[in-house]
């Protein structure tokens, strides 16, 4: 609604501007008439305004187009002929996911749709986005809630482990987004380009008077004002080389840029990703703030950890002209220690962020762009379809990956088992296993195979055996003898031994 009052607000100024410019006689508009000058500048000026016009009215259309695809997609859909006909997956969804993600649940086997009314049955799973998800909008059957990004601070994660439920997110599914964000931010912070931008627009044009002549000269003369500096040659410090920070890496180096990384928790894959050869490892971090012309920052936010990991302290280590780039979460970097620097002359670099801060707003070094860092058509295709394939993988077979709360938990299904799978989450307490395992032997249920992890306080266990006949009694029973379950999960129908079939039995503790 805003984008057509701003359309018919500028239509109605061209309208008025074109009213103000005199009519020419028939045959004076060619070549050697000169126009007054105030023609020429409301002539430029209307043209500007239509171009306006257009833009926005192309982006309100690209809007238009976007709601109604996702609008259309999530959609309860109908199974196919001779296909799955029994109760489906249910799956939820807040803000507008991705078509692309959507569409590879499968008919039939899953129903998905925003609205709860919407859906046969009340949710198995969350799929969201930016939506700032309430502990009373997860009711007791929800077994996973999936954000299509990396963060997760708009969802209550320790209400969500202390209710047993696993939270998902889609890290590197936006990796390749944020790395172009992070390349042009280099380039933002190096040189002069929005402060030139800006100084054309709002000082040029206006002292000008859109004269075209006076303006041409006023862009070459006034240029001596933003002499900025070649990023080539200079040392990037990159803090976190997960998806994100390695690729940077990487887009660096291409660049010709010196890169040194640090990362105390690096995996062994994304060590791997690394081209170890052509760049540095730093010992610690004030060794990477020492060396640094530029520093991005690829880390999670972690309070008592990551809270403030750049501050007043370890920012004196820093060169005087180095640029900050901080893509990840505002809290990272003291705001507060930097803009002390700022006023100490002790700091002469640009702090660029997709993220506001309470003590640099209006600051001219602080660059402050709105939160694009994932704000890609790629990036929500990538990050809905990385969401969508972990809902599927871990309802229909128990396993966990890219989990934030619970341990990563993967048990392959054996080809000859006959039977089922039963999914375990319990408070990460001594004896509890001992318990489940030796109830299980009462009732005669022989164990195949089985895993246990846990993290933190809490524990998942995936137990195959044999088939039971009454799998809803043996969950019941079995919570019974095991104060320390908070949930449980039978996966695949006992008499027909399909892993994972929609309608799974559920048992949650907690709601009894």
């Amino acid at each position: 609604m805003q984008t057509k009052q701003l359309i018919n607000q500028r239509q109605s100024q061209v309208k008025h501007i074109s009213n103000g410019i005199p009519a020419l006689p028939r045959g004076h508009i060619v070549a050697t008439v000169r126009a007054p000058q105030h023609v020429k500048s409301q002539f430029s000026l209307a043209a500007q305004e239509d171009d306006e016009i257009l833009l926005l009215e192309k982006a309100l259309n690209l809007a238009k187009e976007r709601i109604a695809k996702a609008k259309a997609a999530p959609a309860v859909s109908a199974a196919p002929a001779g296909a799955y006909q029994g109760a489906p997956f249910t799956i939820r969804t807040f803000n507008a996911i991705s078509p692309v993600g959507l569409q590879r649940f499968p008919s039939g086997k899953y129903a998905v749709a925003g609205e709860v009314n919407q859906l046969p049955s009340s949710p198995m799973a969350i799929m969201l986005r930016s939506h700032q998800l309430k502990e009373e909008e997860v009711p007791p059957t929800v077994r996973c809630i999936v954000r299509c990004g990396a963060g997760v601070n708009n969802i209550p994660v320790a209400k969500m482990t202390e209710l047993g439920i696993p939270v998902f997110n889609t890290p590197g599914a936006n990796a390749n987004a944020v790395k172009e964000l992070v390349v042009c931010s280099l380039l933002l912070a190096s040189r002069g380009i929005l402060e030139g931008n800006n100084h054309v627009n709002h000082v040029i044009y206006k002292e000008e008077n859109m004269d075209y002549d006076k303006v041409a000269k006023r862009i070459e003369k006034d240029k001596a004002q933003f002499v900025g500096n070649e990023i080539e040659g200079k040392t990037l410090g990159v803090i976190g080389l997960g998806a994100i920070g390695g690729k940077v890496v990487n887009a660096a180096l291409a660049l010709g840029m010196n890169v040194i990384g640090f990362d105390p928790v690096l995996s062994l894959d994304a060590a791997w990703k690394l081209p170890g050869d052509r760049m540095q490892r730093a010992n610690n971090l004030d060794e990477l703030l020492k060396v640094s012309d530029y520093i991005t920052i690829h880390t999670p936010y972690i309070k008592g950890a990551t809270h403030h990991l750049l501050n007043a302290t370890n920012l004196k280590l820093c060169k005087p002209g180095v640029h900050l780039l901080n893509f990840a979460r505002g809290e990272i970097i003291d705001g507060e220690a930097v803009l002390d620097m700022y006023k100490r002359g002790t700091l002469s670099g640009k702090y660029v962020s997709d993220f506001a801060d309470p003590f640099l707003s209006g600051h001219p070094r602080h660059l402050v762009l709105p939160h694009l860092g994932a704000s890609t058509e790629e990036a929500e295709d990538n990050s809905a379809a990385m969401a969508a394939d972990t809902i599927k993988e871990f309802l229909e077979t128990g396993s966990i990956r890219n989990s934030v709360n619970f341990p990563q938990t993967v048990l392959d299904r054996k080809p000859d088992h006959v039977g089922g799978r039963l999914c375990i989450v319990n408070k990460n307490e001594a004896g509890v296993l001992g318990q489940i395992t030796t109830f299980l032997g009462s009732r005669n249920l022989n164990i195949e195979q089985q895993i246990n992890t846990s993290r933190g306080e809490i524990a998942y266990t995936v137990i195959d055996f044999g088939k039971v006949e009454d799998p809803a009694g043996l969950q019941a029973d079995l919570a019974k003898a095991c104060p320390g379950i908070i949930s449980s999960r039978f996966l695949g129908d006992v008499f027909n031994d399909e892993l994972g079939k929609p309608g799974a039995y559920f048992y949650v503790n907690w709601a009894k």
